[in-house]
């Protein structure tokens, strides 16, 4: 179950804001042009998506050929749920030669949410190829996966998610979730009891428990987290 995409994790935007607060805020050496407008990514950095996708369109009149604020600007209309613009901008920067995991990452997501599978495995597995070791890359391609019922590949996405953080609770609930869709009900049950001793707290492992006890899990009947942004 895909649901509220406009709260991003933790993690990926700790990166956008490092590098929104590092490089897009340098001067440029005279006669080069700036990184990315800083005025506008600093509404971008304070989550004032509308006001940030405002100069971002305003800066692109001028300097259509910068990659990193179609990227920028794609990230703003994404948060306010524009989709179909997000993948528009993405793109656009994708194809002026911007080459990073982050960015195909959100592309995939992006995707995904829009229900293209196809399309979100491709700039998944890409994320993945630019992002090996970024255990979100293996993750939502994990999602994808299990939503296209390659649950092989899908288990060993998330089997990788988890050698790289160990303690991530919404891989080890999908894990359970993948598990269980495989008919492996002792593993899934194994997986939601032990994150049900180790996190209390977290819902999903208690529903699951109780699906996977009641009836058979669909892929669409679990409480899994949303896709990384």
């Amino acid at each position: 179950m895909i649901t509220d995409r406009s709260r991003p994790p933790g993690v990926v935007i700790a990166l956008m804001l490092i590098w929104l607060c590092g490089p897009a805020v340098v001067a440029a050496e005279p006669g080069e042009q700036p990184i990315c407008d800083a005025t506008a990514d600093h509404y971008l950095v304070t989550e004032d998506y509308a006001e940030a996708a405002r100069l971002h369109r305003e800066f692109l009149q001028k300097h259509s050929a910068n990659a990193l604020a179609h990227y920028h600007l794609g990230f703003a209309y994404g948060m306010t749920g524009d989709e179909t613009r997000e993948i528009d901008e993405y793109e656009r920067a994708t194809a002026l030669g911007l080459s990073r995991w982050d960015l195909f990452l959100n592309l995939g997501t992006a995707f995904l949410v829009n229900g293209n599978l196809l399309a979100a495995t491709d700039a998944l597995r890409h994320a993945v190829r630019l992002g090996s070791e970024q255990p979100e890359t293996h993750y939502n391609l994990g999602l994808v996966y299990e939503h296209r019922n390659m649950l092989t590949e899908a288990e060993q996405e998330m089997l990788t998610t988890l050698r790289l953080e160990p303690e991530r609770l919404d891989a080890r609930n999908m894990l359970g979730v993948i598990y269980g869709r495989q008919g492996k009900k002792a593993e899934a049950s194994a997986q939601w009891s032990a994150l049900l001793r180790e996190a209390p707290g977290y819902s999903a492992d208690r529903t699951n428990l109780a699906i996977i006890d009641g009836k058979a899990i669909d892929g669409h009947a679990h409480a899994a987290t949303i896709p990384i942004r």
